[in-house]
């Protein structure tokens, strides 16, 4: 059926929103590549199981701020607007929206026949219970609150209308609205211990989970039979086709990957960028593909304190490893080498800033004399007074996919030929986010798969630097000026002017050398051609609510 659009009156009156989305995530992949040309007609029944490599943290995205967490959430939970695309911004729990000149008020008007799984109602008071949770300290969001940090509060009209009011511009609300992470949770369920949430979540999504997730297993859930309420981004309308939906977690590359070609998985996440190829020409299976938008799987040097401290040992790390070839080689050309803070799938990158991150190996050698490391120890590594040059990068091995560990090795590697040596500790999640809270690292990696340029101030903002605790801007970059481009782009919806600000926040981290760009993420989903309707969100995260099988 066609894909419902904002209806022109919604569309004037906020017509700030468009432009604020900056088309968001149009190179996002949308419904990816597929080998099968003619599915046919859906239907309905069947089980459909799918693994991913990653095991998750909480299920909660109030709380957590993993991308394999807002996948595992998503079936269960709905967001009060979806996003497509091409940016625009759709129904789903919410029928029309308006935002006012100043930009601190959004006013929603909510669907009236909503009903969460356990037999509340989705109403305005379930709106304000929701986004009241997120900023609540007692939550400890990592992510979510950050994301409408100069919330002010909601007001509840009357059960089908609110208003959600900011201390200061927000405009990039609406397409982080669309997240899994300020998904609308049934209101008495916000009340129970942290960890709990952390199991077991109940939204009025499409499906429901019983069990909830079982830690290094993964999570069973089950269709709502009672559900008509799809984001106006579906492909359809009422129940999901799909009677049953597993995921579960099967971290080795290989093991997955069998049980793939072998019948035991209907689909999988990260298909081995080695596979891809062989499995595209394999009869019965198929890879769709989903660039991510937001910030790249990248390493951050803390430049606040350490030997990252100073600008030349950091440029010196940059431009001393070939981690372009280093990408090229490990990932045969599945995942493009990152050239930038952010991907190129996200609206707004800055191509300009590329030839910054070449490879220039005698360069490094000079900068790191400059900076006083001239001397070598019997083991060939690099001195200043006595002192070895040491990297201290904790590394989480538990959490690593995508070959992680593999790619943390050759960059040890060739940080040796520069004689700077990377001490890797493979340290528990609770002490790392210890150390991490208290500034004990040099150098730090994840990626970031967010489908708004707002994900550059999420991590260089400097009040997303972790103070005593979980922070997101982990470079420690405290710049004035960075942060008032960030300001400014949340305070205009002209599309030029955010687009001239979110570059020079870009350009300005470039010059300060505070993140080491590693690769850009693609989303490699493999599956039997018996899969049909997996689709992506413009985070690149799979969705289910449209998948079905043939017989």
């Amino acid at each position: 059926m066609p894909t419902p659009r904002v209806p022109l009156r919604r569309r004037a009156v906020g017509a700030a929103v468009a432009v604020s989305v900056l088309a968001v995530s149009a190179c996002s992949g949308g419904d990816g590549t597929s080998s099968s040309s003619d599915p046919g007609k859906p239907v309905s029944g069947g089980s459909l199981t799918f693994a991913t490599n990653t095991d998750g943290a909480c299920l909660d995205p109030h709380q957590s701020p993993a991308d394999v967490d807002g996948l595992y959430a998503r079936p269960i939970l709905d967001s009060l607007v979806s996003l497509s695309a091409d940016g625009t911004i759709h129904p789903w729990l919410a029928t029309e929206w308006a935002v006012s000149p100043d930009q601190l008020t959004y006013s929603f008007t909510l669907r009236s026949d909503v009903t969460f799984s356990n037999g509340e109602k989705f109403d305005g008071a379930a709106v304000k219970a929701n986004l009241d949770h997120i900023v609540d300290p007692a939550t400890k969001s990592q992510l979510a609150a950050g994301t409408i940090a100069t919330y002010a509060g909601t007001t509840v009209t009357d059960p089908t209308h609110v208003r959600v009011k900011f201390k200061s511009p927000n405009s990039a609300f609406l397409p982080t609205l669309a997240s899994a992470y300020l998904g609308i949770e049934a209101p008495s369920t916000l009340k129970k211990p942290a960890a709990d949430l952390c199991t077991h979540i109940v939204g009025s999504g499409p499906f429901t989970s019983s069990g909830g997730y079982v830690k290094g297993k993964g999570i069973e859930y089950a269709k709502n039979p009672d559900y008509r309420w799809g984001p106006g981004t579906a492909k359809h309308t009422g129940a999901a086709y799909l009677d049953t939906l597993s995921i579960k977690v099967v971290p080795e590359d290989a093991s997955r990957f069998g049980a793939l070609t072998s019948g035991q998985l209907d689909a999988i996440a990260s298909v081995p960028p080695v596979n891809v190829k062989q499995l595209e020409s394999t009869p019965g299976f198929q890879v769709q593909t989903a660039a991510a938008p937001g910030g790249n799987y990248n390493y951050y040097p803390n430049t606040a304190k350490g030997v990252f401290a100073d600008i030349k040992v950091r440029k010196a790390f940059l431009t001393g490893i070939d981690w372009q070839t280093i990408v090229s080689k490990l990932y045969f050309g599945q995942f493009p080498p990152a050239k930038g803070p952010l991907s190129p799938a996200t609206v707004g990158y800055d191509k300009t800033i590329e030839s910054a991150y070449s490879y220039d190996a005698d360069a490094a050698k000079k900068l790191l004399d400059e900076a006083g490391w001239t001397g070598r120890d019997s083991a060939g590594y690099r001195t200043r007074n006595g002192t070895r040059l040491v990297v201290d990068h904790p590394f989480l091995k538990t959490f690593a996919r995508e070959q992680r560990d593999t790619l943390s090795d050759q960059i040890q590697a060739a940080a040796k030929q520069l004689g700077i040596e990377v001490r890797s500790p493979n340290p528990d999640v609770n002490a790392y986010l210890k150390d991490v809270g208290e500034g004990k690292y040099d150098l730090a990696d994840f990626s970031w798969q967010r489908s708004s340029p707002d994900a550059l101030r999420t991590l260089f903002g400097s009040e997303n630097r972790p103070q005593g605790g979980f922070g997101t801007n982990l470079s420690q970059l405290n710049d004035p000026q960075v942060d008032k481009a960030f300001r400014d782009a949340l305070a205009t919806t002209d599309l030029s002017k955010q687009a001239e600000l979110y570059g020079d926040a870009q350009r300005r981290v470039t010059d300060a050398v505070a993140v080491f760009p590693v690769y850009v993420f693609n989303y490699l989903l493999g599956s039997s051609t018996r899969v049909q309707g997996i689709q992506f969100e413009p985070q690149a995260f799979p969705t289910f609510y449209d998948a079905w099988k043939r017989a």
